[in-house]
């Protein structure tokens, strides 16, 4: 499994936006995306920073999702005024149970 990790900035009164947005229309479509596993989004209300975890089935899945996963999550930053700061992308090594991790 791997992890698209991207951090944003941006105004702490416009969270609920983005959280709505991302909710509504981010991901449902990363859901129509091969390999896409689920996501986290999280967020610092006081500072208006937030992390985005989108959790992928492949390095090969993650790679491929690359310009359609731009394109989102532009639209969830734009939603609430917010930066896109930093993306990475990382093998996931430990997982909850019901999350199967890359296996060592």
């Amino acid at each position: 499994m791997f992890a698209r990790v991207t951090t944003y900035e941006g105004p702490p009164d416009k969270l609920d936006e983005v959280l709505h947005v991302t909710r509504e229309k981010v991901i449902p479509g990363a859901e129509k995306l091969e390999g896409f596993e689920g996501a986290y989004l999280l967020v610092d209300r006081k500072t208006g920073k937030s992390m985005s975890i989108s959790l992928w089935r492949s390095e090969k899945d993650v790679h491929a999702s690359e310009e359609a996963g731009s394109r989102l999550r532009s639209q969830g930053a734009s939603a609430g005024g917010s930066k896109e700061l930093s993306v990475h992308t990382y093998e996931v090594g430990i997982a909850p149970a019901h999350i199967p991790a890359a296996k060592p």
